[in-house]
């Protein structure tokens, strides 16, 4: 059973594939690959005859309620930051660069949320079928950011060096990341797209 930041990534995937469903692409498609690869493609699509490959980072400092926050059975209940978390070492024993240089997809999908449930929980529901799943899952906040990747990632070669650095234990492999504020990020780089909240529609079968 997942857990962990896997289980976090795990849940956004589903969620960014049904967003995409809804959406009428084509033949969306979970790549079926491991947390840590850097190089891994998270989901592929079809959009005016071409496949986009994506990246998803889920991201759970986003919460607004003070009470969850402080409850430390939340695992996915973080206070809002607003910024962005770039991996720029993936394994700080191999010094293997992190997904922000070394992916291959087209598109980053920033994908903020806080669920109000315990991890047991969530990952209990990441078992069960669709119907499930979304109508269960508690995801109170959620907003979807589309960057691409290689905007994103010259912009952050220039910039890197400005940014705080954060270790991060990511499932017991030791990661590096720079946090950089989201205001300076979506001044630099061109093309982001703010889709905001998705999981409500998505979940009560509406198309956004």
């Amino acid at each position: 059973m997942l857990q962990g930041s896997a289980l976090l990534h795990h849940v956004a995937v589903r969620i960014l594939a049904r967003y995409l469903e809804r959406q009428g692409r084509g033949d969306v498609t979970v790549q079926r690959t491991l947390l840590g690869d850097a190089e891994a493609v998270d989901l592929t699509f079809r959009d005016q005859g071409r496949t986009l490959a994506v990246k998803v980072k889920a991201d759970s400092y986003y919460g607004s309620d003070p009470v969850k926050i402080a409850d430390r059975t939340l695992t996915y209940y973080r206070p809002e930051t607003h910024s962005y978390g770039l991996e720029v070492i993936a394994n700080s024993a191999t010094r293997e660069p992190g997904w922000v240089s070394r992916s291959r997809a087209d598109q980053l999908f920033y994908y903020r949320f806080v669920i109000a449930q315990t991890e047991e929980e969530v990952a209990a529901l990441a078992e069960e079928p669709d119907d499930v799943f979304f109508a269960e899952l508690a995801v109170e906040r959620d907003d979807l950011r589309i960057l691409p990747m290689p905007e994103l990632r010259a912009w952050f070669e220039r910039t890197k060096d400005r940014f705080t650095p954060r270790p991060v234990m990511t499932d017991g492999r030791p990661a590096w990341y720079r946090i950089a504020p989201s205001e300076d990020v979506e001044a630099g780089v061109t093309g982001i797209r703010s889709v905001g909240p998705v999981f409500a529609a998505i979940a009560s079968g509406a198309a956004r």
